[in-house]
């Protein structure tokens, strides 16, 4: 793995800092409580641009630093590792990929600088199903003159709530399950025609179901060519996962390590619990996989950032082991802390609700075990 730069060890540094002032378990437990409406800060998402971490991806041309991925994944590892809340994977990792790869020049003027302040969110409207699947595209876009109309609904869009646009996988032609036919709008929140319903998500994360009823868009919309947009999706796809993936290593290791104090505290039957050997023996498989995890994360952020033939592969890779170990390591946590880890008062039920969304979001496990056997040609 490639060594962390000067800057980027700054970066880090800041970050965790930063969550633990700023941002603590306590934050999330704080929003939920009062019911938040799109679910994260909005005094913390603009320190979060004031500090450079919106524009990390994006170019310098339109105000980010053009940082890298592997930069963006240190952040995200270390807002995991609290559970904050905020637009970074949805907005400054998901659609930045998007618009820098894809979209017009209007576009990125447009959008991209607001990106990079933290002065926008942008929410992916993908998935149309339970389980991730964005072939699978069903909301039709028809010929209206010289734009479009769209119609359909998609369920569970990351900070729904608190859009101003959506990107939107709509199908300009063939039929679900095909990627060709495939195309990305950059359509408003406040586009008559779309309406959103707030969702409250088992892990307090931001998230709505929006419907689009006849929203009529222009041709300036489109996100690069009619028809074509799934290459361009599956791209910003896997940045999408690649950095959840660094966000669930964070989440996955901070659960770890607080399970780790208790097992050295905690005193059973005379004894600490951290001498019986069948303990020891499942905190040396949560390290051995956190370990495995992080490799794999850090694979995919650098194949990102050097342009690797395979990018797809190691996304993939990321995306499930983080699942599979993010999993193993919040279940360990209840279990391990006994009944107190049960209650609502101890953190750990916290760690374990944002794992299951986390795992689904962008693909669970057995998606990219799948997609990365397909890759590899088995």
């Amino acid at each position: 793995m490639a060594v962390l730069t000067e800057e980027q060890v700054m970066l880090k540094d800041a970050a965790k800092g930063w969550v633990s002032e700023r941002s603590p378990v306590s934050a999330l437990r704080k929003l939920r409580d009062a019911d938040v409406d799109v679910g994260f800060d909005r005094a913390a998402w603009a320190e979060m641009g004031q500090m450079g971490w919106a524009g990390v991806v994006v170019p310098e041309t339109y105000g980010g630093s053009e940082f890298g991925y592997r930069s963006l994944g240190l952040v995200l590892e270390e807002t995991g590792r609290t559970l904050t809340n905020s637009p970074l994977v949805s907005t400054a990792l998901f659609a930045a990929s998007v618009l820098t790869l894809g979209a017009g020049a209007a576009q990125k003027e447009a959008w991209l600088g607001r990106i990079a302040e933290a002065g926008a969110v942008i929410a992916p409207a993908i998935d149309e199903h339970a389980h991730h699947a964005p072939a699978a595209t069903a909301l039709a876009a028809t010929r209206s003159g010289d734009g479009w109309t769209l119609t359909g609904k998609k369920p569970f869009v990351l900070d729904g709530m608190a859009a101003d646009a959506f990107i939107v996988a709509a199908r300009t032609s063939g039929k679900p399950g095909e990627e060709a036919g495939i195309t990305l709008f950059l359509v408003p929140a406040s586009a008559p025609g779309l309406s959103r319903t707030r969702l409250k998500t088992v892990d307090s994360r931001g998230a709505a179901d929006v419907s689009f009823e006849g929203v009529a868009v222009g041709a300036d919309t489109v996100i690069g060519q009619a028809d074509q947009g799934f290459g361009l999706l599956d791209q910003a796809l896997d940045r999408a996962r690649a950095g959840l993936a660094a966000e669930m290593l964070g989440q996955a290791s901070q659960a770890f390590e607080i399970t780790l104090d208790y097992l050295k505290t905690r005193v059973q039957f005379g004894q600490v619990i951290g001498t019986f050997q069948s303990l020891q023996h499942r905190a040396a498989k949560m390290f051995t996989e956190l370990e495995m995890t992080r490799s794999c994360v850090e694979a995919a952020l650098d194949a990102i950032d050097s342009n690797g033939n395979d990018v797809r592969a190691l996304c993939s890779l990321a995306k499930a082991k983080a699942s599979e170990t993010v999993h193993l390591v919040s279940n360990e946590m209840v279990q391990m802390h006994g009944g107190i880890g049960m209650t609502d008062a101890h953190d750990a039920g916290l760690y374990m609700k944002r794992a299951r969304v986390s795992e689904a979001l962008f693909g669970g496990a057995s998606f990219h075990r799948d997609r990365y056997a397909t890759l590899m040609g088995y």
